[in-house]
């Protein structure tokens, strides 16, 4: 299952939003623009420090506990439907095989019945189908929305102390950034710090 682009568009639609809220609003556009324009501000030693960071979507998605959890469980969950599904049509099929063997004993009100009822049997079995996999995708937004809650928090703890104006999200299925300095690079910080405070979940 790969919710990665998706994830994606939640934190990148986060990032956005703070940025406008934190760098917009009251303030006039020039002051905006001398922010970005300024690469360092000053904190209260007298020594500089970059005003931007970033965390990597790729490595944050496969080094979170709680995202590998919940992708193992949402995986486990959708072999199994897959499997009662598959399980659901080979039954339809033994029982076609079984109604075909009877061959010319068949009356046509006979046949007409079965294929009516074998067809109205597959329909249920789409339709069961369906329906999980709609469970599965409403389950699977609920754990992205835990994260991007769970993300932000951490994340506006986080810049208490480190005074970064924007934090940017980057990724290998949508790249924003042309040009990345890696010493701006905060995702290892984010992913020992997340993953520290799910602790407790990830032993459940």
């Amino acid at each position: 299952m790969k919710n990665l682009s998706l994830i994606l568009n939640i934190v990148l639609l986060l990032a956005v939003g703070y940025l406008y809220y934190y760098d917009f609003s009251g303030k006039k556009a020039r002051d905006v623009a001398e922010k970005i324009s300024r690469p360092y501000s000053t904190n209260d030693s007298g020594s500089h420090r970059p005003v931007l960071a970033y965390v990597d979507l790729d490595s944050l998605n496969s080094g979170i506990l709680f995202m590998k959890e919940k992708k193992k469980e949402l995986d486990v969950e959708l072999k199994e439907a897959d499997r009662n599904y598959e399980e659901g049509i080979r039954k339809l099929q033994a029982a076609r095989d079984n109604f075909m063997k009877r061959g010319t004993t068949v009356s046509d009100a006979e046949a007409r019945s079965f294929s009516e009822q074998l067809v109205a049997e597959q329909q249920l079995l789409e339709n069961k189908r369906q329906q999980r996999g709609q469970e599965l995708n409403t389950k699977s937004f609920d754990i992205l929305e835990v994260f991007r809650k769970r993300l932000k928090d951490f994340l506006t703890e986080y810049n208490k102390d480190k005074n970064y104006q924007c934090i940017f999200m980057v990724g290998s299925e949508q790249e924003y950034m042309i040009y990345r300095d890696s010493s701006l690079n905060i995702t290892a910080d984010v992913i020992k710090g997340l993953n520290e405070k799910w602790k407790p979940a990830s032993k459940q």
